[in-house]
């Protein structure tokens, strides 16, 4: 998957934890599709960044995700390697201790005495080797038997950050941990900057699989027989992992840095300073990313003129600007985002009130991305909707009906293989099919090359919840 190096001999399983919605970074990061799964720096995701810094010595990560996001994951890590993994879907979320816990006990079944690397999908680290040395150094303590969490050398006095105050200087170069400290207020900030006793919480850490589980049951006894149980009771699902549900939801939603990392006395931290963000506003992603000579950020299809210091992104059309400074300007197909970058902390509060008036755009994409493909909801009325679909090579929807709505497709590109109750057809370009309100349908791409086709919905209600799946080779309910 990589060809990072490390020199230490011991296996080192990473557990990479996929949650989070990043409404921070709302418009180009949705509840359905967030910024761990954006090509925000580069060409690839965050998710798959994470993936290809990975030390030589890893073996395959464990994935801990939900429902929603499991096809998004099992594709973005197919696309870099044939191997995919584990991937442990959580039936709700409950913070990263039950998370940690999930992986910790799926990779003590594989390997005794294995290391558990904990890292979010989600963070960019632009030093690749200073990682490997700091995850290199963190293997050796580890072993012996240390939790290691990795602090982040401040740059300037950030309010949005916990910090850890470093204790005692160790041998091998660890600190202990002093205490771990909440968000600070500005002027205290200030002075943990100026201390030099301070690092930021980066929410990464090394240990063994097994000292975890001990330090688990010794402070938070609960969360690990539930999270036990919730594994002796695991199904295997196509490619997915699930753990039983009701056994997970009896664990207490706890933080591991809350359960186990602030009552261990095994806790060490190691300074890594390696270009580390957690990408977690428009203002941060502009500081991340390759500035033109006016400090200018511009993606896609941009002209700046007297523009300075801003971060500017159009995936839908020309955006030109004349005289403006300081700006963060997002431009997707269904929302446009214009905010003072100083101000960019706010934006969610817009995620917050989309929400409350039920908006589509809190969550959705108008590209909405499936197992089988992906569509674009390209006009949408009172009683009709239009969808641009794309079906890939041997890839078939589910067998459904709807209530509410009746469906007509136009093939653009490719051929289909229609099935309408017992009647089963192949279309090609320019051809088309009629589904009537309670047919019982399915769509196949049998083909080489994917099928593009046009699908209008008519009826008294459109929503994607007006589908009764009789079978799905995805194994979606």
């Amino acid at each position: 998957m990589n060809t990072k190096t490390t020199s230490s001999a011991v296996s080192i399983f990473p557990a990479i934890m996929c949650g989070g919605s990043g409404t921070r970074l709302w418009p180009l990061s949705r509840a359905l599709f967030p910024k761990q799964f954006l090509p925000l720096v580069n060409d690839t995701s965050m998710l798959q960044d994470t993936l290809l810094r990975l030390p030589e010595n890893s073996k395959e990560a464990v994935f801990i995700c939900n429902e929603e996001h499991r096809f998004l994951v099992a594709e973005q890590v197919r696309q870099l390697s044939s191997s995919q993994g584990t991937i442990l879907l959580e039936p709700e979320g409950r913070n990263t201790a039950p998370a940690v816990a999930l992986a910790a006990i799926n990779a003590l079944e594989k390997d005794k005495g294995a290391l558990l690397l904990v890292l979010a999908a989600d963070h960019v680290i632009q030093d690749t080797a200073a990682f490997h040395q700091a995850v290199e150094q963190a293997s050796i303590v580890a072993q012996q038997g240390k939790l290691v969490t990795f602090g982040i050398v401040p740059t300037h006095a950030e309010t949005g950050y916990g910090y850890i105050k470093k204790g005692n200087v160790q041998s091998s170069g660890t600190f202990d941990v002093a205490e771990f400290v909440e968000k600070p207020k500005q002027d205290i900030a200030d002075e943990y900057l100026a201390s030099g006793d301070y690092l930021w919480n980066s929410g990464m850490f090394l240990f063994k699989a097994s000292r975890y589980l001990e330090e688990l049951a010794k402070h938070r006894g609960d969360i690990l027989e539930n999270c036990q149980r919730a594994m002796k009771g695991v199904e295997q699902d196509l490619d997915f992992m699930r753990p039983n549900k009701a056994d997970f939801l009896a664990c207490a939603s706890e933080s591991i840095d809350y359960a186990v990392m602030e009552k261990t006395d095994s806790a060490v931290v190691i300074p890594l300073d390696a270009g580390w963000s957690d990408v977690g506003s428009y203002s941060a992603l502009w500081e991340v990313c390759q500035q033109d000579d006016d400090k200018n950020v511009l993606k896609g299809d941009v002209i700046a003129q007297q523009t300075t210091n801003s971060y500017i992104h159009s995936q839908n059309k020309l955006i030109a600007t004349v005289g403006v400074d300081n700006l963060v300007i997002i431009d997707t197909p269904d929302a446009v985002l214009v905010a003072n970058k100083d101000k960019v902390q706010e934006v969610k509060q817009i995620v917050e009130q989309l929400k409350a008036d039920k908006r589509s755009e809190a969550v959705l994409h108008r590209e909405a991305y499936r197992p089988w493909g992906k569509y674009d909801c390209i006009d949408t009325g009172e009683r009709f909707q239009v969808k641009r679909i794309t079906v890939k090579p041997g890839a078939k929807l589910s067998v459904q009906m709807h209530h509410h709505r009746a469906e007509h497709w136009i093939i653009v590109s490719g051929t289909a293989k229609v099935t309408i109750d017992e009647k089963v057809v192949l279309l090609t370009e320019n051809q088309s099919a009629y589904i009537p309100v309670g047919a019982v349908h399915a769509l196949e791409n049998p083909g080489k090359l994917p099928l593009e086709m046009i699908e209008v919905q008519s009826g008294s209600y459109l929503g994607e919840d007006d589908i009764v799946r009789f079978e799905d080779k995805y194994g979606r309910s």
